[in-house]
């Protein structure tokens, strides 16, 4: 038997991808066969919500096939396949419709979120720049910091050799401060970017910040209150919203609140159990045995279910107001997995109470809208907890293709993402490359590998290897610009910084090099961005694929179609079209067709 189902065709699925509450919703399996469809078929949809009993529902015998409408009432994921005849028809590649037996039957996913879910509109079609900030720009000298490493070195190796304790302090500083990002923000308004990510500011012992010491104070090292409001205002006078980091699954054992080596005039939790701050943590042996974000004794791990946390992040004159109230555009979450969904759901009610148009973006390296995390499934995305995402899927599919050649990974992903997650969503997920965490996005296209830390300290590209690399970056990155979501350039990526994992993908920014080429590439990405409104809200659609190549589309009610393709084989491919186009990137006009060459990209619009 032949049949036809692919939930990304509205003519199989009346609404693509996630959709709210209360909509009714048409699925129609087509018949393909030769000949007309056996009379004695019968065709239902084995629907089941999550973690309920299947249901088979009868679908009505058309002149195509089959057809049922449903309405979904409740949030929440629903599980559907579909049973014709005694064979069942499941989820096979590209979420195309397959025959195969129950054991092995894969169902399509439907994610049902509330229809008042809205997602802020002014980051859709931005452009967004991740900032460690010790490391990209220092203005004036550092202050004095006692116990920790002051470097006069800039651009100097960062220490990752454990001590004689066997522990990596990371207490190295190179002094970048929010004064200096301030002093590059023309260079960042040139790259065209709308919004900045900075990793952790708060107080902190460690140079990543993410063991923090007190929630209302920026990091002397990085500045004053003043020296936010100062960025913050500086920002938006060019157009850039700035997010921070919050860290609120854990604190620093050197902060006000645990206060385990005595540097605060605040009772912490590790000094007395009649600390005010005692039930926002987790004693096994008081004080030395408690919880801790894996298991590191540095970070202990907080009880979000402590009246007293909650009030002190989701109050009025609490963390989350506090610094919405001085402008910031949102927040990121990190390790949001670990954020219980009830706390999500007050986090978020606090930040829109506040500000309605702030956003909220969680670090979640899987799909997003059916993550199991502690043997619980999570409820990121139906509309009470976050607006956003970090795109780790999709960061994982653009480098496999690049390094491959082959879409498989590249065309499955987009296709589960726009089936898994809602619009509005889509439309403003963190789209990556390389963070933090991760070895610096050229190095990776590089293929260059090492065994141990102390190969990759020294471990460097070629210029021949550099050459190829950033070819194979150009591509990455106008996948990442042009899919779905909203690009972020992770500090440096753009003029060609290396580094393997942490620390070496934290190393000071050049500025004394500028890599012009790659850089000028960004620039223009980011400007065909702006000046193109798909890129906002625009539908996409697959236009082509095999196993090499891709051409896709964006397209909204308003604007011209913008055609984007990868070919990232030897071979040549011809695309024909009726009128006249022009390659944004090389300014190329073409008519009636193209010729695709090895290795090569493009982004066409139609000239009017």
């Amino acid at each position: 038997m032949q049949f036809y189902y692919n939930p990304m065709d509205r003519a199989c699925k009346s609404y693509t991808g996630a959709f709210p509450t209360d909509t009714a919703v048409t699925f129609r399996i087509y018949w393909k066969g030769d000949g007309a469809m056996p009379d004695h078929l019968d065709a239902r949809l084995v629907l089941s919500r999550d973690g309920e009993e299947r249901k088979p529902i009868s679908m009505d015998r058309q002149s195509y096939g089959y057809s049922v409408t449903l309405r979904f009432h409740q949030t929440g994921l629903y599980f559907y396949y579909f049973r014709i005849g005694d064979d069942y028809f499941g989820c096979g590649a590209l979420r195309r419709g397959s025959f195969m037996p129950l054991k092995n039957l894969v169902s399509w996913q439907i994610t049902v979120y509330d229809k008042q879910y809205r997602t802020p509109d002014w980051m859709k079609g931005g452009v967004m720049y991740q900032i460690f900030p010790d490391r990209f720009y220092k203005a004036g000298d550092l202050p004095i910091a006692q116990g920790k490493i002051l470097r006069d070195d800039w651009g100097g190796l960062p220490n990752y050799r454990p001590n004689e304790f066997g522990k990596v302090l990371n207490n190295d500083f190179f002094g970048g401060n929010l004064a200096g990002i301030t002093e590059k923000l023309d260079y960042l308004h040139d790259l065209g970017v709308t919004v900045i990510y900075l990793n952790p500011i708060f107080e902190a012992y460690s140079n990543h910040r993410y063991d923090t010491g007190d929630y209302l104070k920026i990091d002397p090292l990085l500045g004053e209150t003043k020296d936010l409001d100062n960025l913050v205002s500086e920002a938006k006078a060019r157009g850039i919203h700035i997010v921070l980091d919050g860290v609120f699954n854990h604190t620093g054992s050197d902060s006000r609140y645990f206060n385990r080596y005595n540097h605060y005039d605040s009772v912490g939790a590790y000094q007395s159990p009649y600390s005010p701050y005692f039930d926002w943590y987790t004693f096994h042996s008081y004080p030395d045995s408690y919880d801790s974000w894996w298991g590191i004794e540095t970070l202990p791990a907080v009880n979000e279910t402590s009246p007293s946390y909650q009030e002190f992040i989701f109050g009025e004159n609490g963390v989350l107001k506090t610094w919405l109230k001085h402008g910031i555009g949102g927040y990121r979450l990190d390790v949001a997995d670990e954020l219980p969904d009830f706390f999500l759901e007050k986090l978020r009610k606090a930040v829109k109470d506040c500000n309605s148009e702030a956003v909220i973006i969680g670090e979640v390296w899987e799909d997003a809208s059916n993550k199991i995390a502690y043997s619980k499934r999570r409820k990121y995305l139906q509309g009470h907890e976050l607006d956003s995402v970090m795109n780790y899927p999709l960061k994982d599919a653009i480098i496999s293709y690049v390094l491959s050649g082959n879409t498989k990974q590249l065309r499955e992903t987009i296709d589960l993402l726009i089936d898994h997650y809602p619009k509005q969503t889509l439309d403003v997920l963190m789209n990556i490359l390389g963070t933090h965490d991760t070895s610096r996005i050229l190095t990776v296209l590089s293929g260059k590998t090492c065994s141990n830390k102390d190969e990759m300290a020294v471990t460097f590209l070629t210029e021949r290897e550099k050459a190829s690399a950033k070819m194979k970056l150009m591509m990455a990155a106008v996948l990442q610009f042009t899919l779905p979501g909203i690009p972020c350039i992770f500090y440096g990526d753009e003029n060609g910084m290396e580094g393997f994992i942490d620390p070496f993908c934290r190393r000071c920014y050049d500025w004394t090099k500028s890599d012009n080429e790659l850089i000028a590439f960004y620039k223009q990405l980011g400007k065909i961005r702006q000046n193109n409104k798909v890129f906002r809200d625009g539908e996409y659609k697959e236009v082509f694929g095999d196993n090499s190549c891709l051409v896709y589309s964006r397209q909204n009610g308003t604007d011209d179609t913008i055609y984007v393709y990868v070919n990232n084989s030897s071979d040549v491919y011809t695309m024909k079209f009726d009128g006249t186009y022009v390659d944004l990137l090389s300014e190329k006009k073409a008519c009636n067709s193209l010729t695709c060459g090895a290795r090569s990209f493009g982004i066409l619009k139609k000239v009017q």
